[in-house]
């Protein structure tokens, strides 16, 4: 079987992922970035997904903190224009992802990993690893996908499933985005994430970072470093985005 085939399946099966259509999760996530260090409690519900900041800088929320968040929540529960206006904004990721992930089979050529290691996060399940390089011949569609021209890397597929297990990127030279003039992405930045089958076929990325420098409007160049962990996942039956906060909202503060 050549190695883009098994992309080809395993870039299908992350459309899967990421829309999980019927199957709903609660969990964790905590992020250092920029913007500090911060714990959500986050809960996928019909609507969409929403999250309630439970800690930051590593201790919970303070009382007036605590409050803030309440307030936020609460007005979302009383305005559902303002939570589908909130979810819009905040679904570009993933519409990006469904511009970009069709395209990482051709985007690349892929040859098997030589010695076939294996990432040790697959709960000792087989993976096939494959190296990738940016394809010569690969002509961006749209704008996001010139980021696709300069990656280059390593990604684990679970043998059985075809999902994707582990990728591991690096800016390997730099990428302009409407010729430099919107953004460039310099040479040296790290990408890698995780995926974990959580039960059921359900795959949810369980680690992402991010390290870039980017220059944005041929202006200020700023250094990027995000790193975020998703755990103690659990499934949860279909419920409105509304009863899905009030949960959020009974549950106390985490002690530490």
């Amino acid at each position: 079987m050549p190695p883009r085939s098994w992309v080809v399946d395993a870039s299908k099966n992350e459309l899967i992922a990421l829309h999980h259509n019927d199957s709903y999760l609660r969990y964790r996530t905590h992020t250092l970035s920029e913007k500090g260090d911060v714990v959500r409690d986050v809960v996928e519900s019909k609507d969409g997904t929403v999250a309630r900041l439970i800690m930051r800088e590593g201790k919970p929320l303070t009382e007036e903190q605590d409050k803030s968040e309440r307030q936020r929540l609460n007005d979302m529960i009383a305005s559902p224009s303002a939570y589908f206006r909130h979810i819009r904004n905040s679904d570009a990721e993933r519409k990006m992802a469904d511009k970009l992930v069709p395209l990482m089979p051709d985007a690349a050529v892929y040859t098997y990993t030589p010695g076939q290691p294996q990432s040790g996060k697959n709960g000792g399940a087989r993976e096939i690893v494959i190296d990738y390089k940016p394809n010569p011949k690969f002509n961006p569609p749209n704008t996001e996908a010139e980021a696709l021209t300069g990656l280059e890397g390593r990604v684990w597929i679970d043998a059985k499933s075809h999902y994707l297990v582990r990728m591991e990127g690096t800016i390997s030279r730099g990428v302009n985005f409407g010729w430099g003039m919107l953004a460039h992405i310099y040479p040296g930045g790290k990408l890698v994430l995780d995926q974990t089958n959580i039960g059921e076929n359900r795959w949810i990325f369980t680690y992402f970072s991010m390290k870039l420098s980017v220059r944005a409007l041929m202006l200020k160049t700023v250094n990027v470093h995000t790193e975020s962990t998703a755990s103690d996942f659990q499934k949860l039956g279909p419920m409105s985005y509304q009863d899905a906060i009030r949960m959020m909202l009974n549950t106390p503060l985490p002690d530490r």
